[in-house]
């Protein structure tokens, strides 16, 4: 018997799909929550143009033509003027961990040179690990020379106006001198790759464990929870130290990034980076209820992640309070270890100071992920 196609059954049915959505909250929660995260973020934290980076100045020889100067670079919006440098040690190591963003060098007799007509040198050092950060900055100021000193070169002085600026720019882009992305991608990705795999690996394999009842098997046996938990995750440490190694082989041997730090300190800080991720992705696991969920939360938590790092986009170019939702995210204190160890020689005291965020983080992860993984297992 041949049944006729019937409207009704199928509103039945996509009425009992919208119900089964409905009571899946998981689902739903990506479907409503997803877009509305990224319209937020995209709209609000994500700014390629950053502006106001933090700069310090080392200034030799403090005149109106000094002052011309820093105001008009000022003004361009780029320049943020938050300290003077006392010598050239500190702003080198004030640029160096990234406090600053630029250091602006005005020479003693720059005064004098200047009225001469002699062109003196002005040095603009730029940390450019990441050139997106950077390069509409040195772009504004290179147009800005030309011609900021014209209100000042006027009467006695128009002899100084010729066709070359009165002063000479010259711009030190540090730790990255040829402006070459892959400088900045391919170290921070390091800790993308680990960040994706090492949630989303153990969330899921532990939910998969669970589903299938292999989990209660193992419980069956003398196993106790916690030999369970450390069994299932040691894997995993040994799978991200493998991934580690092959991107730093890659990354040196194929695309000849530079590596300039210590690679068994950047070993050594990896560790409680893994643990943070396989921390979380154990939370996941005991709150989802089957690997669908898991992966749902897993996106919740990489896609902040990976935008709000300063992986994809310039960190100072967000607006502060993304940026303080960032500064608890792991990833963008591991992404500045790796990113100097590799590029600037970070030593181990330039090291901890991104280091104790992510043991805290750490800690508090498996404290929760622990403590919400053995009420699934007693």
């Amino acid at each position: 018997m041949i049944k006729t196609y019937s409207w009704g059954r199928l509103w039945a049915i996509i009425l009992k799909e919208f119900v089964q959505i409905k009571r899946d909250r998981g689902t739903f929660a990506m479907i409503v929550g997803l877009p509305i995260l990224q319209i937020i973020l995209f709209g609000y934290a994500i700014n390629s143009d950053p502006k106001h980076l933090p700069t310090a100045v080392l200034a030799a020889d403090q005149s109106i033509f000094t002052r011309t100067l820093l105001n008009g670079l000022s003004n361009t919006g780029y320049f943020h003027i938050v300290r003077a440098a006392a010598n050239e040690q500190e702003a080198e190591k004030i640029l160096k961990t990234g406090k600053v963003q630029f250091v602006i060098h005005v020479p003693p007799g720059f005064t004098q040179e200047f009225v001469k007509g002699r062109r003196p040198e002005v040095l603009l050092e730029a940390d450019a690990t990441d050139p997106a950060a950077t390069g509409n900055a040195i772009a504004a100021a290179e147009r800005l020379i030309q011609t900021v000193f014209n209100p000042d070169i006027k009467g006695p002085l128009s002899y100084l106006q010729p066709t070359l600026p009165p002063v000479n720019l010259i711009v030190h882009a540090k730790y990255n001198p040829e402006i070459i992305t892959q400088y900045n991608i391919l170290p921070g990705l390091m800790g993308v790759v680990l960040t994706m795999t090492m949630v989303m690996i153990t969330s899921i394999a532990i939910t998969r464990e669970r589903e299938r009842g292999t989990i209660e098997n193992l419980l069956a046996t003398l196993a106790q929870p916690l030999e369970v938990m450390l069994g299932k995750i040691i894997p995993y440490i040994i799978v991200g130290y493998i991934q580690i190694l092959l991107m730093l082989f890659l990354t040196y041997y194929v695309f000849t990034v530079p590596i300039k730090g210590n690679i068994f300190a950047l070993c050594l800080v990896a560790m409680p980076f893994i643990a943070a991720n396989l921390a979380v992705g154990l939370a996941f696991s005991a709150f989802a209820k089957n690997q669908l969920q898991s992966t749902q939360m897993t996106v919740f938590f990489f896609l902040p992640s990976i935008l709000l790092s300063g992986f994809m986009f310039p960190f100072r170019g967000m607006p502060e309070w993304a940026q303080v939702i960032g500064e608890t995210l792991p990833l963008t204190h591991f992404l500045r270890i790796v990113r100097g160890i590799l590029l600037k020689g970070y030593t181990w005291g330039e090291v901890f100071v991104d280091l104790w965020p992510i043991l805290i983080f750490m800690l508090v992860a498996i404290i929760v992920g622990v403590k919400s993984y053995r009420k699934t297992l007693d």
